[in-house]
């Protein structure tokens, strides 16, 4: 897209991840009990949509984007990851957030900027355990089972591309692990 503004409101960094997305080049580096870690090649389809702006307190004002990924491993074509959530920018400070949630009962609030080189955009964002302003929740059985102890993504939208990375790291199976997906996407 070449204009950040969406039925008139500024969307920013957010503007260009508009639309629906597909990718089939993704790999996950999850851990398992029994060996160092588990490769799980797999596609994937991230819609966005611009769902208009909220004002906090009177003051803030965000452009707000609402999110699905659904996400299938290549080797059976199930399922095994579904995330929803939002992207917000703030015009008047520069900082973008990412509030997710996933069905085993955990949210994330990661916060960050937005940098822009030649026609690409970078997200970056990032969320700690028990940080002030950009936290995980989880539930007690994750708490005490497979623990999210930090969470980062950097987005890169470049006209009809998308790339991400993302590291969730966890305490589980009695070690700390760096859980990655990564994937390369088309606007369909």
């Amino acid at each position: 897209m070449s204009s950040t503004v969406i039925d008139g409101i500024d969307y920013g960094p957010l503007a260009g991840l508009v639309g629906q997305w597909q990718g089939d080049k993704g790999m996950d580096i999850a851990p398992d009990p029994d060996m160092p870690k588990e490769e799980n090649p797999y596609y994937e389809t991230i819609v966005y949509e611009a769902v208009g702006d909220a004002t906090n307190a009177n003051r803030q004002v965000l452009a707000v984007l609402f999110y699905r990924q659904v996400v299938s491993r290549k080797s059976d074509r199930k399922v095994f990851h579904d995330q929803c959530g939002y992207w917000t920018w703030d015009k008047a400070t520069g900082e973008v957030t990412h509030s997710l949630t996933i069905p085993r009962a955990m949210c994330v609030l990661a916060g960050g900027k937005a940098a822009t080189s030649g026609s690409a955009t970078t997200l970056e964002v990032q969320a700690k355990l028990g940080d002030a302003d950009w936290g995980v929740v989880q539930q007690p059985f994750l708490r005490d089972n497979a623990s999210t102890k930090a969470f980062r993504i950097a987005l890169t939208v470049d006209g009809n591309t998308l790339k991400y990375r993302e590291i969730t790291t966890l305490d589980i199976y009695g070690k700390t692990f760096a859980h990655s997906d990564e994937n390369e996407l088309t606007r369909v």
